[in-house]
């Protein structure tokens, strides 16, 4: 009997949760439009509300303070605005600084023009140089409109963890905005938005096991926020038009309650994973585990077996059943030199695989895993 096929790539999506299909069922079968007064829009209404609270516990954020969008790179595009609004005022960011780790849709830059855009350079676990960005904070141009700075909370293909605290202190020293990619950190470490950090995050539904076309940005209060990208209809109270997906946001909601709920399962993966990696370094002695020094998500393992390409490796896992990355996934079929690798100062060019973990993955996929690993790993001189 053929062995089943193994899903290490929940950093890429995570399979949808049984709840959250249920959630989308129980929507789709309701006729009115959410914003509809009529009892049939009231009742969809109800539901997107109630989507919304349960995201903004997940982060310990006000319901007030989501605003839904289509998803984690709309959510951006529209963060990543030289324009925002205070009431009837309208506030100028002058400059944005983002991280050299951060995901494409962070470094295409939003709506800020090329030559106000700056990269902000990391060490060799990939975590933020907090030398570099302070300086880069020291000369920046107050006349120009306030600083912005973009930095993940986690990054999706190492899983290192940022020092978002102290970004956030330099930040509000100069007087400027913290956004925050917590799109793979969502549902894997406690996030709190009534501390300390980032003055807007953005969500992703799917990558936590919800459907895909949903996601969010999350505000730490209603004072200042971007000029919207989509206007319209004046959904989302102004700050994202456009007819709410009512059956996806109920899903991201029923996924978000449960990773909340569920948190202590990252303890469990943290502990697989752990082992993944010591199994790793006994099949494979040469193999490179990058960010390994640093604090990460408790799911993601980013290595390279040297001699051997990612994609090339990418493509042997497939064949034998198991799927995995190599790099991230964030454009259709995609495949380059990790833009990640190269900023912290790897070889870029060879590519590293990840493998990421999710609630459902076994101590026996593992094994498997690891075995054709090990057997894969073995042809590395065939494939040079």
């Amino acid at each position: 009997m053929k062995n089943p096929r193994i899903y290490l790539d929940y950093n890429a999506t995570a399979p949808l949760l049984p709840i959250a299909r249920e959630a989308m069922l129980d929507v789709l079968a309701m006729p009115g439009n959410p914003s509809s007064v009529h009892s049939e829009g009231r009742k969809v209404r109800a539901r997107v509300d109630d989507a919304r609270r349960k995201v903004a516990a997940l982060v310990n954020a006000s319901p007030e303070n989501v605003v839904f969008t289509s998803g984690a790179t709309e959510a951006a595009s529209t963060l990543l605005s030289p324009l925002y609004r205070m009431g009837r005022s309208n506030i100028d960011i002058g400059h944005l600084y983002y991280s050299a780790v951060e995901h494409p849709c962070v470094t295409s830059g939003g709506r800020f023009p090329a030559d106000r855009i700056t990269s902000i350079d990391v060490d060799s676990q990939g975590r933020v140089d907090l030398g570099h960005l302070k300086a880069l904070l020291d000369q920046h141009d107050s006349a120009s409109g306030m600083p912005m700075v973009a930095v993940m909370l986690a990054n999706n293909e190492t899983g290192v963890i940022q020092p978002v605290a102290d970004v956030s202190g330099l930040v509000k020293a100069a007087g400027g905005l913290l956004i925050g990619d917590a799109v793979q950190a969502a549902g894997r470490i406690p996030i709190d938005m009534q501390t300390p950090g980032a003055d807007f995050i953005f969500l992703s539904s799917h990558k936590m096991g919800g459907p895909k076309g949903a996601g969010a940005i999350v505000a730490q209060g209603e004072i200042m926020m971007p000029a919207p990208l989509i206007t319209g209809g004046g959904q989302e109270k102004g700050h994202r038009s456009g007819t709410e997906n009512p059956a996806a946001l109920a899903g991201f909601g029923a996924v978000a309650q449960a990773a909340l709920e569920g948190m202590d399962t990252m303890q469990k993966v943290a502990r697989l994973r752990d082992r993944m990696e010591q199994d790793i370094r006994m099949a494979v002695p040469d193999a490179i585990i990058y960010g390994g020094e640093s604090r990460r998500l408790p799911n993601t393992s980013f290595f390279a077996l040297p001699g051997f390409k990612a994609e090339t490796a990418q493509i042997a896992f497939d064949l034998e059943g198991v799927a995995l990355s190599a790099g991230s996934a964030c454009s259709s079929g995609k495949i380059g030199p990790s833009h990640v690798l190269k900023a912290m100062g790897m070889d870029a060019d060879q590519g590293a695989l990840r493998v990421s973990l999710g609630p459902a993955t076994t101590e026996e996929e593992i094994d498997r895993f690891v075995s054709i690993l090990k057997r894969i790993s073995e042809k590395r001189t065939l494939a040079v």
